[in-house]
């Protein structure tokens, strides 16, 4: 019972960490401390995404479940969590490659657009208000 209850708790940190990993980057730009914790995990997301990898919390989850006489899920995180909701069961590596240019390209867009701001009320103040 414990070890399935570790296993669960194991699981929603791992879904906590994908949520962080895509829309963090929209809580720095309110709070521009959360970037310093966000754009690690997004580099940590993407590259595993990019390069087929799987997340060490996987096969924690896995051997959890198994020692709490389950079995181990297969697949990574992504594939059976998140996929399973978004795409045809097996998530193929073309959409494993795109999932981790989408989350990069997001993130370059929001971190993007607080750059912009910055720099834009910057000049304004120099330029007396304006």
């Amino acid at each position: 019972m414990l070890y399935r209850a570790l296993a669960e708790l194991v699981l929603v940190l791992h879904a906590a960490f994908v949520a962080f990993a895509v829309l963090g980057g929209f809580l720095a730009l309110r709070w521009r401390r959360v970037a310093l914790l966000h754009v690690p995990a997004t580099a940590w997301g993407a590259a595993i995404e990019l390069t087929g990898g799987i997340c060490p919390l996987t096969p924690l989850e896995d051997g959890l479940r198994i020692a709490g006489g389950g079995t181990g899920a297969s697949g990574d995180f992504i594939e059976r969590t998140i996929g399973s909701l978004i795409y045809v069961p097996g998530l193929h590596r073309c959409n494993q490659i795109a999932l981790g240019a989408a989350l990069l390209l997001l993130n370059a867009g929001v971190y993007g657009f607080m750059i912009y701001r910055s720099l834009g009320c910057r000049s304004r103040a120099l330029k007396g208000g304006r």
